[in-house]
């Protein structure tokens, strides 16, 4: 079970215009920016829906492997239009929208890389 999750960003700015866009549609939000002085200069700032549940650090990606994280979406709908959003916003496709059975039968799933390459994704479990 996760509480909640951050990611390291190499350019916050370029990240939060990109989740800013992205994250639209699964109707969540930038709904806090840590105040710099807690942070010791990074940039740091968290998106959800009612609480923020997905973070962005600003720091140094260098050679660790990038990350995965996927989103519930409430339909597929919602998968849809945040795949067209992540694109729009300058993502790179890295799966269109549809079902992957190979997870299980109602797993219906769209895949971004993100401006740092990670692999950023929107799943509804839902039957229809």
């Amino acid at each position: 079970m996760i509480d909640h999750l951050g990611i390291d960003v190499a350019d916050f700015d370029a990240s939060k215009a990109f989740y800013d866009k992205a994250m639209a549609p699964l109707g969540a939000s930038l709904l806090y920016t840590v105040p710099l002085e807690y942070t010791g200069g990074a940039k740091v700032g968290g998106y959800g829906r009612d609480r923020p549940v997905f973070w962005l650090q600003e720091g140094k990606q260098g050679e660790k492997a990038n990350q995965h994280v996927a989103f519930t979406a409430r339909s597929r709908t919602e998968v849809d239009a945040f795949h067209a959003a992540a694109l729009a916003a300058g993502g790179k496709d890295n799966g269109a929208p549809g079902l992957r059975p190979h997870y299980h039968p109602n797993y219906y799933g769209a895949f971004v890389f993100d401006p740092d390459g990670n692999n950023v994704e929107a799943v509804c479990h839902d039957p229809e």
